[in-house]
């Protein structure tokens, strides 16, 4: 395999307040970072102008397109600029720094996967927040006929670029909220590898979110329904998948 270069991917929207200390918390990775800024506001976007003349790369959107959307264009500049891998995390701080060096030591095990964390909450969440993941992990795993993604729905995260972007490439995924499950969802159907690792997460540093009910939830039963569909189509295959992974 040739050398593998890793990046640290960041989607930014509107986090003025957090996102300096997010990256000076990831350069003790000592990897590069790769900023996406998703259309912010003046005051984000000159934090991110001043970070980005500070040896951080930045790619920017012209206009809010979504966490998706980011995140598939950061992959996309990720691989144009030669990483093999992007560790993905979210602007806000909430994932645990000391946490993150496990899934680049994952590399060493299993350098095709897709590394997936999964969640340790401190008392900063919220029950709504915390039961209310359950709805999705539930039907991740209809979808998948299987417990391998124990929790699509954190956005720590390492992904394997050339692989990913292939996938991306071929198979529609949202634009907004709904990407981080579906794109899992769409990977394990692919066949793809999954490694799952914890990572704590405090909510958060500036206490911004941009989930916004109805439309993100609107959107995400949507996904909900396609995957299973989905599903329904490939259901010979996984289930001959199943039983090849049970007799193994």
């Amino acid at each position: 395999m040739n050398e593998l270069k890793t990046c640290v991917l960041i989607p930014v929207y509107n986090h003025p307040y957090s996102i300096t200390a997010v990256v000076e918390q990831m350069r003790t990775l000592q990897l590069p970072i790769l900023l996406v800024d998703d259309g912010s506001d003046s005051r984000c976007a000159a934090v991110l102008d001043q970070l980005s003349s500070q040896n951080c790369h930045l790619l920017r959107l012209p206009c809010n397109r979504g966490k998706g959307a980011a995140v598939r264009a950061g992959l996309e500049e990720a691989g144009r600029l030669g990483f093999t891998h992007a560790l993905q995390i979210d602007a806000d701080g909430q994932h645990a720094r000391e946490d993150l060096p496990a899934f680049i030591q994952q590399l060493a095990i299993t350098p095709q996967a897709l590394v997936i964390g999964y969640p340790r909450y401190d008392q900063s969440v919220s029950p709504i927040r915390f039961y209310g993941r359950y709805a999705t992990h539930i039907w991740v795993w209809i979808n998948t006929l299987s417990l391998d993604i124990r929790d699509s729905m954190c956005g720590a995260r390492l992904y394997p670029v050339a692989a990913i972007n292939q996938l991306l490439a071929k198979t529609p995924c949202g634009n907004r909220m709904a990407f981080d499950t579906e794109i899992l969802v769409r990977w394990h159907w692919a066949g793809g590898t999954i490694a799952n690792l914890p990572v704590r997460v405090h909510y958060p540093l500036d206490g911004v979110s941009h989930f916004q009910l109805w439309r993100d939830n609107a959107l995400i039963s949507t996904m909900h329904a396609r995957l299973f569909f989905g599903m329904l189509v490939r259901l010979p295959w996984l289930l001959h998948q199943r039983f090849k992974r049970s007799a193994a």
